[in-house]
């Protein structure tokens, strides 16, 4: 009932900045509004873990894992079905394969069981 397709990965230097994209086609009879959306990534060898979320809309809130905080911000754009995580200062440890995931009417919460849908994810790799 959706398909997320991220976008915007890419090879960057370590205090760079990326911003991913993650646009979502929703079935007829739902509205994007009406999900959370979260960011998780997977780095090789490790499992995925939780990187942002953001409720859906009738509260937006947000929450983040405690080692991007105030670095990443995600934010949505209901009107493009999209959402967005901003990346900044980035380390050598935020290299992963980033995923975009949907929860519908979800608070926003960090749990991979929580979200029903989920993109092929796009590879963010930092150097040194």
């Amino acid at each position: 009932q959706v398909q997320l397709v991220e976008s915007g990965g890419g090879l960057v230097q370590a205090g760079g900045s990326l911003r991913l994209s993650c646009a979502a086609s929703v079935a007829s009879g739902r509205t994007f509004s009406n999900y959370a959306m979260g960011w998780f990534r997977q780095a090789p060898g490790k499992e995925r873990e939780f990187v942002a979320a953001i409720s859906w809309s009738g509260s937006r809130r947000t929450r983040y894992v405690d080692s991007v905080k105030g670095r990443f911000t995600i934010s949505r754009d209901n009107a493009k079905n999209t959402v967005y995580l901003q990346m900044n200062s980035l380390k050598l440890e935020d290299t992963a394969v980033y995923y975009c995931a949907a929860d519908y009417f979800g608070g926003g919460n960090g749990a991979t069981s929580s979200y029903n849908y989920w993109g092929q994810g796009t590879q963010v790799t930092v150097s040194s």
